[in-house]
C-alpha cells in the first residue's frame, strides 16, 4: 500500500541546533507523530484536534503563555522559538518512543518536560525516566499545579489527578490555539466521561485507570458548540448513550443550533427508537458503533454488555430509518474467530449497507485483563509498543496463523474501499446516493489527495462545502421527520450524513 514518507516517519529533530535559553513562563503542548496505517483513510487523522491538550491548555495560569503543536499535521517538528520553559507531551504506547525522543531533545536544551496520558498511567516506571515530571490521571486538574511548582522551583517527579472530581467544573478547551484550517472541524466535544462497559481489551480496563461515568451540563456543551462557529462537531465520548435520559436532554439542548454532529454510541441505544429519532432531530448524522464481533461467544468472553449479535442488523435499521449513518467498528482475531471471519464480516457490512467500517486487529494493551491473560498463556509476541496500534499482530491467535490474521485485516480494508463495496453499500434513497458517494470517495479512496490537503492546510477549505451541504440537507430532513403524518421510515425520505 502507498504510504508517503511524511506519514511513515516523524519530522527530523536537528541535533546541532543551538537554541536560546528557555523563555520564562512559556509552555508548549505537543501531540507526537505516529505512523499512519496504509490500509485506512489518512483523512481520519485530521478530522478533529486533540481535545485532551486543548483542555489542558485551558487550565494554564493567566501569567503563562501556552502553544499547541500537532506533529501529525505535517508542518514539521515542534517549534523552539521562543524556546519553552515547560513542554507537556501526551504519551500513547504506539508513539511512546517519539514522545521520549521529543522529551530528550527539549530537556537537553534546558526545558522542563512533563509526560502524561494513558501510557503514563499503565507504564509509569517506563515513562518516568524520560521526564522531569509525569502526570498520572486527569491532566486538566494537574497542569496549573505543575506550572505553579515550576515557578517556585519545586517541581515534583509525579503528580496524581483524580477522575472523580466534578467534570462540569473543567474550563472550556482553548480552541483559539488551533490551526483551524488544518482540521475538518475544530469542534471536538465531550459531554460524558467513562463507559458502562469494561471490556477486557479496552484501554478503559487499564490497571490504575478509575474513570467513573461523569456528566457535563448540557448547556455547557451547547454553548461550546455554538461558540466555535463550526457547522459540524464530533463527540469523542467513549459512549454518549450510556445514560439515555442524559442523551435525550442533550439532544433537546442541541436542536436549536441547527448544526450536525456525530458520536460514538453502543448499539443498545436503539432499545428506544424514539431516542434515536431525537438524536436525528438534534442534528446527529452519523454514529460510530463498536460492534466488535458478529459472534456472541466473542462478546461474552470479552465481558462486553451488548444485545445478541443476531439482532444487530435490525438495530442498524433503526439508525438508518432516522437518517443516521453507521460507522461500524470490528475487532479481528478474537479466540472464537476462524479464517472465515473476514469474508463473513465484510458480507454483513455490505448486506446492511453500513456507510463506513473500521477494522482493528485485537490488541492486548499493557495493563488490561487481556494483556495479563495472554502474557500468562505465553501468547504475547513482543513489547514493541509502536506495533500495538491495532494494525499489527502482536499475539498468537488461537484459531488462525499470524499471517492469516494480518492478511485478513488488510483484505477487509481492501474490500471495504473497493468500488464494488462502496456501490453495494449505497443508501436505498436515490436522492442520497450522490452525497454518499462524494463522502465515500473523498474519505476512503483519496489518500493521495489527503497527503496534499494536510500538507497545504487545505482540509477545512475542501471539506467545508460538503459539510455545509450536508447540514442544509439535514435541516430539511428534520422538517420531514417532524411531520406527524409521515408513516414511511426516514431512510425512505432522505438519508443525510457526514
Amino acid at each position: 500500500m502507498w504510504l508517503p514518507q511524511a506519514f511513515r516517519e516523524a519530522p527530523r529533530l536537528d541535533e546541532s541546533l543551538q537554541t536560546l535559553p528557555p523563555t520564562p513562563r512559556h509552555a508548549l503542548l505537543i501531540n507526537p507523530f505516529y505512523p499512519k496505517d496504509p490500509h485506512a483513510s489518512f483523512g481520519k487523522h485530521v478530522l478533529t484536534p486533540s481535545l485532551a491538550l486543548t483542555s489542558i491548555a485551558a487550565s494554564t495560569p493567566p501569567e503563562w503563555e501556552v502553544e499547541y503543536w500537532d506533529e501529525n499535521l505535517l508542518l514539521g517538528p515542534p517549534p523552539c522559538d521562543p524556546f519553552p520553559e515547560v513542554v507537556g507531551i501526551t504519551v500513547h504506547l504506539t508513539f511512546a518512543n517519539r514522545a521520549y525522543e521529543l522529551a530528550r531533545w527539549y530537556r537537553a536544551r534546558g526545558a522542563k518536560v512533563v509526560l502524561g496520558g494513558l501510557h503514563a498511567i499503565s507504564c509509569p516506571d517506563e515513562v518516568a525516566p524520560h521526564a522531569d515530571a509525569i502526570a498520572i490521571g486527569e491532566g486538566v486538574q494537574l497542569w496549573g499545579e505543575i506550572l505553579s511548582d515550576v515557578d517556585r522551583h519545586q517541581l515534583k517527579p509525579v503528580y496524581h489527578g483524580s477522575y472523580r472530581k466534578p467534570y462540569r467544573d473543567d474550563p472550556p478547551p482553548r480552541r483559539d490555539l488551533l490551526p483551524r484550517e488544518s482540521f475538518l472541524t475544530t469542534s471536538s466535544l465531550i459531554a460524558t466521561r467513562g463507559c458502562h462497559n469494561r471490556c477486557d481489551f479496552c484501554y478503559l480496563a487499564t490497571d490504575g485507570l478509575h474513570m467513573p461515568y461523569l456528566l457535563r451540563d448540557v448547556e455547557q456543551i451547547a454553548q461550546e458548540f455554538h461558540d466555535d462557529d463550526q457547522p459540524y462537531a464530533v463527540f469523542i465520548d467513549n459512549n454518549l448513550g450510556s445514560r439515555p435520559e442524559y442523551l435525550l436532554e442533550l439532544c433537546r439542548a442541541l436542536q436549536p443550533l441547527e448544526k450536525i454532529w456525530s458520536a460514538a454510541v453502543s448499539i443498545d441505544v436503539t432499545d428506544d427508537p424514539e431516542l434515536v429519532r431525537e438524536m436525528a432531530l438534534a442534528g446527529c448524522t452519523g454514529v460510530f458503533v463498536g460492534f466488535e464481533s458478529l459472534q456472541n461467544e466473542n462478546i461474552v468472553a470479552s465481558h462486553k454488555k451488548s444485545p445478541r449479535t443476531d439482532d444487530y442488523a435490525r438495530r442498524v435499521g433503526v439508525f438508518h430509518d432516522n437518517g443516521i449513518q453507521v460507522n461500524g467498528s470490528f475487532v479481528l482475531g478474537f479466540d472464537h474467530d476462524r479464517p472465515d471471519v473476514f469474508a463473513h464480516t465484510a458480507e454483513w457490512i455490505e448486506q446492511n449497507r453500513l456507510e463506513c467500517a473500521t477494522f482493528h486487529i485485537l490488541t492486548p494493551y499493557p495493563g488490561t485483563p487481556l494483556f495479563r491473560q495472554m502474557e500468562q498463556d505465553g501468547r504475547i509476541l513482543h513489547r514493541d509498543w509502536s506495533k500495538y496500534d491495532t494494525a499489527h499482530v502482536v499475539f498468537k491467535p488461537r484459531q488462525m496463523t499470524i499471517d492469516e490474521l494480518a492478511d485478513g485485516y488488510a483484505w477487509c480494508y481492501h474490500r471495504l474501499f473497493s468500488h464494488r463495496s462502496i456501490w453495494r453499500r449505497r443508501p436505498k434513497d436515490p436522492r442520497s446516493v450522490l452525497p454518499y458517494l462524494a463522502m465515500s470517495y473523498l474519505y476512503k479512496r483519496s489518500n493521495w489527495f489527503w497527503h496534499f490537503l494536510i500538507r497545504n492546510r487545505l482540509t477545512a477549505r475542501v471539506w467545508r462545502p460538503l459539510v455545509e451541504s450536508t447540514r442544509r440537507r439535514h435541516i430539511r430532513f428534520r422538517q420531514r421527520l417532524r411531520e406527524p403524518n409521515c408513516g414511511r421510515p426516514a431512510s425512505q425520505i432522505i438519508s443525510a450524513g457526514v
